[in-house]
């Protein structure tokens, strides 16, 4: 091997270790994942949310470097999307939680009684966004 591809592995693999500890460093500092069980009622199931993070996190580094085509029935996909959304965006309501995101954006725009409106405004943007997007970008 030349020296060039001994360097690009080394370079690979020393940023993908970078970023790695720095994703499971994030949850762990922050407890993102104990926070969301707390939420969700499911503490028994913590070592479960774990396992799906990590999991994830290989699938999807695998998934960017091989570009997999499923083909599969759309009725398949379908609730693989759904349950994949439904868990990131758990996992970034725990974030939001752990960080009073909420409470400290509704003071800054000077909604601080009313937390639901601002809380719903973020979903239906989220939920247009991604509709838009879905097909605008992939069906056009």
């Amino acid at each position: 091997m030349t020296i060039k591809i001994i360097l690009t592995i080394f370079l690979g693999v020393a940023s993908g270790l970078s970023v790695g500890a720095g994703f499971v460093a994030f949850l762990t500092v922050l407890g993102i994942i104990p926070r969301l069980t707390q939420l969700t009622k499911t503490m028994k199931m913590i070592q479960s949310y774990e396992w799906a993070v990590v999991i994830g996190a290989l699938t999807g580094v695998f998934a960017s470097l091989r570009d997999p085509s499923l083909n599969q029935s759309p009725y398949l996909l379908i609730p693989l999307g759904i349950t994949g959304g439904v868990f990131i965006g758990m996992l970034a309501a725990g974030l939001t939680e752990a960080l009073n995101v909420f409470p400290i954006l509704a003071k800054r725009i000077r909604l601080d009684g009313e937390i639901v409106i601002l809380i719903m405004a973020i979903v239906l943007g989220k939920i247009f966004g991604s509709i838009f997007q879905w097909l605008y970008f992939v069906h056009h």
